[in-house]
């Protein structure tokens, strides 16, 4: 049965429709001879979804430790649209991580529940259908027709493919009771339980479920990582031509191509940062030149399909070669950084890591002068002098979010003991502003950041990104070999 395309006064248009027809571009919508023509004359279409090996399986097993939770409880987990970029064009769709986590595929515009049967829940995902042959938004809906978007799978593909059961998101009705997660859009069906309030329970739970990696969330995160390595690789490549011309944003699209052609794309805003950019912590606009004679900081992260993302950090001599006072930060932060890895193991409290690096920075910086009191109260609570020159943390979960479960209690992240399976970076660094004027000016305009990827293993932990070396002389090397 054909669907006519029902299209709200509100939904952006490419440009403005007249008043009254013009015979030179009639509105095709309005063409009989067209809406027949088209009517006809197509055949089937590959619409399978692309959906990671594993993830479906991984997903069941993730809804079940939910279910237990939430025993007698209707649950529903939005997946969220793409925000349009600029009027009628949408930035490319992103899934909420909580419905990606539960599902194994990212769906737009799709919810998944959970009602509650005895002691578990049956999980039903509702989806919009898209425009197909025979249907009027087929050729008239930029967003989800298919001569427009392409070949889309519906409710039977997407029930083959992830061996969940799928209705239309126009049967969606959910009890008064509900609790609600994930993202949801403001308009469309799904947005009909939009003014209701998103579940901190639900959030919750769903984010300190997802603390511990089970062997496929960390075969993922490795694949990530090993992609993200060789990211770095032909990143580095390129600092060359990006000296000549296209500066920090030639270098930041060669990576940023590299992840989406071996992954989903970036798992966040790559960060290239040369010289005076590099302290800036979060240096996305990549606008500035590469100086040959200064530090390059590069914080990249790879994105696979199911969400799960790398996020490392190298600071390298666009040179090829360390300058005296540049080796000597790097040096310190590498004492740091060390000192945080070991610091990283079952049992061990979350904050272990974070004092370990910063009793380092902070004797370092004492030894260079840089601090107006002792080591001792610079790291008292109410002290932290030394937080001028790193004013943010030293490390996070790691997983489907760059800064994953961050919706957790602090009792269940900072304030918990690291448990077999956990994720997480571990990044110490020292970023001295161009302008400050409490370094000396050798030191002004010098950031420089470490940062890997870790997993907590039965006695200890395994350094993901254990591909790229921390230290100056092997950092050194390394680019040497690339050339």
């Amino acid at each position: 049965m054909s669907r006519k395309l029902l299209v709200p006064a509100t939904t952006p248009r490419s440009m403005p429709q007249p008043a009254e027809p013009d015979p030179r571009v009639p509105r095709l919508a309005a063409s009989p001879g067209f809406r027949e023509f088209m009517q006809g004359g197509w055949g089937e279409a590959d619409r399978a979804p692309l959906v990671p090996a594993g993830a479906p399986e991984a997903a069941a097993r993730h809804r079940d430790r939910l279910s237990a939770a939430f025993a007698g409880r209707t649950l529903a987990v939005s997946a969220g649209r793409a925000p349009m970029r600029v009027n009628d064009n949408a930035h490319e769709f992103r899934a909420d991580s909580d419905f990606l986590w539960l599902v194994g595929a990212a769906v737009e515009d799709a919810v998944l529940v959970l009602e509650p049967v005895g002691s578990r829940h049956d999980a039903t995902l509702y989806l919009p259908a898209p425009f197909r042959p025979g249907d009027e938004g087929f050729f008239a809906d930029p967003l989800r027709g298919e001569l427009w978007v392409g070949p889309m799978p519906g409710v039977g593909e997407y029930a083959e493919a992830l061996g969940l059961r799928t209705r239309s998101v126009d049967d969606l009705d959910l009890p008064a009771d509900a609790l609600i997660g994930g993202t949801v859009p403001l308009d469309g069906r799904a947005a009909s339980f939009a003014g209701r309030p998103r579940s901190g329970e639900l959030a919750r739970v769903l984010a300190e479920l997802r603390m511990i990696k089970d062997e496929w969330e960390l075969a993922e995160l490795r694949a990530a990582v090993d992609a993200t390595v060789e990211g770095f690789a032909e990143t580095v490549l390129e600092i060359p031509r990006a000296v000549r011309a296209g500066g920090e944003r030639w270098l930041q699209g060669t990576f940023d191509r590299h992840a989406r052609t071996v992954g989903a794309g970036v798992g966040y805003t790559s960060i290239v940062g040369s010289g005076a950019h590099a302290p800036i912590l979060h240096w996305v606009r990549a606008e500035g030149d590469i100086d040959p004679e200064a530090l390059l900081l590069l914080d990249l992260g790879v994105e696979r399909r199911s969400g799960f993302t790398a996020d490392v950090t190298r600071t390298l001599p666009a040179s090829g070669r360390f300058g005296a006072a540049q080796r000597e930060v790097h040096d310190l932060v590498e004492a740091s950084h060390r000192a945080g890895l070991a610091a990283v193991g079952p049992g061990r409290d979350w904050a272990d890591f974070h004092a370990a690096c910063m009793e380092v920075l902070a004797q370092g910086l004492a030894d260079w002068g840089l601090l107006p009191v002792s080591v001792d109260e610079a790291l008292s609570p109410g002290g932290q002098q030394h937080r001028r020159y790193i004013v943010c943390g030293v490390g996070h979960h790691l997983g489907i979010d760059v800064h994953d479960c961050s919706a957790s209690s602090h009792a269940a992240y900072q304030g918990a003991t690291m448990r077999q399976g956990m994720a997480l970076t571990v990044e110490p660094g020292l970023y001295f502003h161009a302008f400050d004027e409490t370094v000396p000016p050798e030191l002004r305009g010098v950031g420089v950041r470490l940062e890997d990827d870790l997993v907590v293993t039965a006695d200890g932990s395994e350094v993901l990104s254990a591909g790229l070396p921390i230290d100056a002389d092997g950092i050194e090397r390394w680019m040497a070999g690339l050339r």
